[in-house]
C-alpha cells in the first residue's frame, strides 16, 4: 500500500495501478463522461485501467486500503469512484457506491459494467456485502470486473455476486 499524502489520500504508485493510458484516458476520470469514442476492443481493461486511476484519488488514513471503481452506462458514460474513509467508521464511503451515488445524482440508473481495484495481488477485490446489495437494485445482469494490478481480472454478474438476492418491486 503507499505511503499516506498530507491530505489523508494514499499515494499509490503508477506502476503499480497500470497506468500505461494514463494520457489517453486521462479525460475520462470525471463526473461524467463518454467512453464509447474512446473505448477500444479491450473496453474491460480500458474501464479497469480507469478505476486504478480512481484509486489513486483514495481518502484511506485509517485502513492505508485504496480501492478504485469505474462504473459503465449502458449509453457509453463513465462515472469513477473512491472509497472515502472517516473516522466514524461506519461513515466511510466504498468506491463503488460512490461511483453508483455519482451517476444516479446525474440522471443515470442503467449501467452495463462496473470495475473494481484495490493493490491486493494474490487475489481479485470483490465488493463488500453492502455494495453488492447497492449494484443489485440498477439490475441482477451487468457486469462486474474483479480486477488485480496487473490488469487480470475475473468477470461475474452482479446476481452472481449475491446469490438469493434480496429484492422488492418498485411502485409506480
Amino acid at each position: 500500500m503507499g505511503p499516506e499524502k498530507d491530505d489523508g489520500r494514499c499515494e499509490v504508485p503508477t506502476e503499480s495501478r497500470g497506468c500505461e493510458l494514463k494520457h489517453k484516458m486521462s479525460s475520462l476520470v470525471h463526473t461524467e463522461t463518454s467512453l464509447s469514442d474512446k473505448m477500444t476492443d479491450s473496453w474491460e481493461l480500458d474501464l479497469i485501467k480507469l478505476s486504478q486511476e480512481a484509486m489513486g484519488k483514495a481518502y484511506c488514513p485509517y485502513s492505508k486500503f485504496p480501492v478504485g471503481a469505474a462504473l459503465l452506462t449502458t449509453d457509453g458514460k463513465v462515472f469513477t469512484g473512491c472509497n472515502v474513509e472517516n473516522a466514524c467508521s461506519n461513515l466511510g464511503l466504498c468506491a463503488e457506491r460512490v461511483a453508483v451515488n455519482k451517476a444516479v445524482s446525474e440522471g443515470y440508473r442503467n449501467f452495463k459494467a462496473i470495475a473494481v481495484c484495490s493493490e491486493v495481488v494474490d487475489t481479485y477485490i470483490t465488493p463488500c456485502g453492502g455494495c453488492r446489495q447497492v449494484l443489485l437494485e440498477f439490475g441482477q445482469t451487468w457486469i462486474v470486473l474483479m480486477s488485480k494490478p496487473d490488469l487480470s481480472y475475473e468477470k461475474r454478474t452482479v446476481v452472481d455476486l449475491i446469490p438469493m438476492p434480496f429484492v422488492l418491486k418498485i411502485r409506480d
